[in-house]
């Protein structure tokens, strides 16, 4: 009998184009979703919280900047905030860092992705979406060599599609899915469906 695999956190990726791909993915989330979502998304180094503040007041799910030392909770969304690595320490709380610059980014996907295959292993959905470079390409593969699932937008579809290709060239991607299909493909693998 096929088994529905349980997943207990993602993590998501993108840079250029990521206020449109991600305005299309997070509004469709379940409020019900039963797993913590963090995201880098390139942002200068001196911006506002604009992204989780617009985001949290148009999607059914809780969103926030990540604070140093979080115990992160299902149903929310957790930004990297501007000028800081996000982390994902081995015991699941968030951490917060400003060491150097990884992919020329700080917040930087690989950073995240990495402490977070190291957090969850096969129990992590990985997404990289539109942007300008190759940040995540590495650590969506460590996601793969963990376990975890990968998701990767379709570049066709993405605004910048660097970083989706990067990707794609980087490890052999579970799912690749238009930008149009991936939340509702993410409450389909995180809701329970009551069988």
């Amino acid at each position: 009998m096929f088994e529905v695999k349980q997943y207990d956190a993602v993590v998501i990726g993108v840079s250029a184009g990521g206020l449109a791909a991600l305005g299309e993915i997070l509004p469709q989330l379940d409020k019900r979703i039963p797993v913590p979502i963090f995201i880098v998304q390139h942002v200068s180094p001196d911006s506002d919280n604009f992204m989780p503040t617009h985001f949290d007041s148009h999607c059914h799910v809780s969103v926030k900047e990540g604070e140093d030392k979080e115990p992160p909770e299902k149903g929310t969304v957790y930004f990297a905030p501007p000028n800081y690595h996000l982390l994902v320490e081995l015991e699941k709380t968030l951490a917060l860092s400003v060491e150097e610059r990884v992919n020329y980014s700080r917040p930087s996907v690989d950073v995240l992705f990495d402490t977070a295959a190291e957090a969850y292993g096969d129990k992590l959905i990985g997404i990289i979406l539109t942007g300008a470079n190759s940040d995540g390409a590495l650590g969506l593969r460590k996601i793969k060599q963990f376990g975890g699932l990968t998701i990767v937008q379709s570049p066709e579809t993405a605004e910048a599609d660097s970083m989706p290709r990067a990707a794609i060239e980087a490890t052999d991607v579970d799912h690749l899915l238009p930008l149009s299909e991936i939340g509702v493909f993410l409450n389909s693998l995180l809701m329970d469906k009551g069988a």
